[in-house]
């Protein structure tokens, strides 16, 4: 396989602008993910192309040929040097690739369990926060992630390398109306709770089989158009002189306390 040398090469300028472009990845339908663990995670079917810096290719080339990855014409060999300025990570581990986007719709994942539990993303931009959200949703047992007009696209890359994998089994629907779609949840019979300072203690609350929480943005909380079509809103309960914990930490202390409850009800 021919190895790419020069920074000037049109594929990797394609993914540097990929890298930090959300338009064109939107417009392409594709994003990049990076990393050893990450390679492992990708649903090969959806692998569009795939970029080896040589040393990675050394180190785990047995892994790449069982993979598959080494077999088709989509597969290039980068210098280190030259992967090292596409890379997104101060240590590149020499594995990359351009994956197509996954697509989900609300009645894809609404209403398929009698248990269900659903963050909602009201403007949410911080990428490590969204990412952090995506694990602990998968580790809670979530059923979606709901992220509205306003939020950091999940397909940055930080957003996508802070998951550690969880992005590819852990449904997620893009709402570009958020208040349309939280009206939609409650006709379905999913209780809606916003957090919010002025809210009930969480650990007064006794859950619902259905829930959803709203989740704002990390310096202003939520939208007031979003805030009102919360059936309740909740705080969670905070000693000495903390004003507010960020929206990756409220997320999963909600997703483990509903966890916790479905869990004390199996037992009883």
């Amino acid at each position: 396989m021919e190895v790419i040398t020069a920074n000037s090469n049109p594929r990797i300028k394609e993914l540097n602008k990929l890298n930090k472009d959300a338009k064109l990845r939107k417009d392409r339908d594709v994003f990049v993910v990076e990393g050893i663990r990450m390679f492992r995670e990708l649903p090969l079917q959806n692998v569009q192309e795939v970029y080896l810096s040589e040393s990675a290719l050394k180190e785990y080339r047995g892994e790449f040929k069982s993979m598959g990855v080494l077999d088709g014409r989509n597969t290039w060999i980068l210098s280190d040097g030259v992967f090292a300025g596409v890379s997104q990570t101060k240590t590149p581990q020499g594995c990359m690739a351009v994956v197509k986007c996954m697509h989900y719709q609300l009645d894809s994942v609404l209403g398929r369990n009698d248990r269900e539990t659903f963050l909602v993303l009201d403007t949410l931009q911080d990428p490590g926060n969204m990412g952090t959200i995506f694990r602990s949703a998968e580790a809670a047992g979530v059923t979606a992630v709901l992220i509205g007009k306003g939020s950091c696209d999940p397909y940055n890359p930080k957003v996508v390398r802070s998951t550690m994998g969880a992005i590819f089994r852990v449904p997620f629907v893009m709402c570009d109306d958020l208040p349309g779609t939280v009206e939609e949840l409650r006709r379905s019979g999913v209780v809606v709770y916003g957090a919010h300072l002025d809210g009930d203690d969480l650990y007064d609350i006794v859950f619902p089989d259905r829930v959803a929480f709203l989740i704002g943005n990390e310096g202003n909380g939520l939208t007031d158009e979003v805030a009102c079509r919360a059936d309740r809103l909740l705080r969670i309960p905070m000693e000495g002189k903390v004003e507010s914990l960020n929206a990756a930490i409220s997320a999963t202390l909600l997703s483990y306390e509903v966890m916790r409850q479905r869990k004390r009800d199996r037992q009883n």
